[in-house]
């Protein structure tokens, strides 16, 4: 078998980007997110634009005809943001992306920031690429907000084993291989799943620093400070018993155990010393501490092995995605280095 050039296998495996933007009444800032984005990227032959019309009410898919955009898919009632990105996936994926750039409607990213985030999918150091944003620089996050942020980081390189400093931002390129294997299960985000899963599935996630631009129009993920509190909090700890279930509740089975082993150490010193018979209520919490605690540990295993199963269905569909697309596939297996 003959090597071919890093330049050449480049050109062969990378030749489409689509850049995709989720859109849900976004007719005052898609033109000014459209007139950014670039026509040529470096390493590709071709690169189109993709919107995912998300119900929009408003003058969203006429502004998206008007500004040339390639292609619309639209949903005909509002499905949120996270149905709304892996639907353009899938629309990408079918109309052979090599590799997809995700970015706002709000102009919240720089385009010019784009080629940093393909560069590392085309010189084959990563499958996933996130746009790191300057938190501590921007002036619109509230105080909480960038606090959430940085927690929600803290929480992503902690299940997923990888290096990402800014978990929530949306700017950012996905390979053909790593869009094939995402599922994303929050109806609310998928920022912090679809990295949680590509470091789970031992695919390469990379950060680069990326710009900004000044805010168009008020966030409509945080519509409040103790929203924004409350779904960032139910949001980490679903990704802990989604994705670390037996560390989650083999954690709340230890402290309900070992909490209720103590009350009922507490208990047997009264009794020894002859003082046991008003403390009744003690024996009877810490049985029941005892109890639940013995329940989340069997929670554990049954939800490890729920995890086990739901692997083994990503795998199956993993496989189902690649064989729709045979000529994908002889691509991948050329670049590795096998024979077709």
């Amino acid at each position: 078998m003959h090597d071919c050039p890093t330049s050449q296998l480049e050109s062969e495996l990378l030749p489409k980007l689509i850049i995709q933007i989720p859109c849900y009444n976004e007719a005052e800032t898609l033109a000014i997110a459209l007139s950014d984005l670039p026509r040529t990227v470096t390493g590709f032959d071709s690169v189109e634009w993709l919107i995912i019309d998300d119900g929009s009410t408003d003058e969203t898919v006429r502004v998206a005809e008007e500004t040339g955009v390639d292609h619309i898919v639209r949903h005909t009632s509002n499905r949120g943001l996270a149905y709304a990105f892996m639907t353009g996936v899938e629309a990408c994926l079918a109309r052979g992306a090599d590799v997809i750039v995700n970015t706002d409607a709000d102009n919240q990213y720089q385009a010019a920031d784009i080629p940093a985030l393909t560069k590392p999918i085309l010189e084959g150091r990563a499958d996933m690429v996130i746009g790191a944003r300057p938190i501590s620089e921007i002036e619109h996050f509230s105080p909480v907000k960038k606090l959430l942020q940085k927690i929600g980081s803290w929480v992503v390189r902690v299940s997923s084993g990888t290096d990402v400093q800014d978990a929530p931002s949306g700017f950012r390129a996905i390979s053909r291989n790593a869009a094939q294997r995402l599922i994303v299960f929050n109806n609310y985000t998928y920022t912090l799943e679809t990295i949680i899963q590509a470091g789970r599935k031992n695919m390469r996630v990379v950060s680069v620093p990326i710009r900004v631009n000044g805010d168009l129009r008020p966030s409509r993920l945080v519509k409040s400070i103790p929203s924004y509190l409350k779904r960032s909090i139910f949001t980490i700890v679903r990704i802990f018993v989604i994705y670390q279930p037996a560390r989650f509740f083999g954690i709340a089975a230890a402290l309900l155990f070992g909490l209720g082993f103590l009350i009922g150490l507490r208990f047997l010193y009264f009794y020894l010393t002859g003082t046991g018979t008003g403390h009744i209520q003690s024996v009877i919490l810490a049985g029941s501490l005892m109890s639940m605690g013995f329940q989340c540990l069997l929670v554990a295993f049954l939800a490890d092995v729920i995890a086990a199963n739901r692997k083994l269905l990503e795998d199956i569909r993993y496989a189902q995605r690649a064989d729709l697309n045979p000529g994908a596939k002889a691509v991948r297996l050329k670049a590795t280095g096998d024979s077709v």
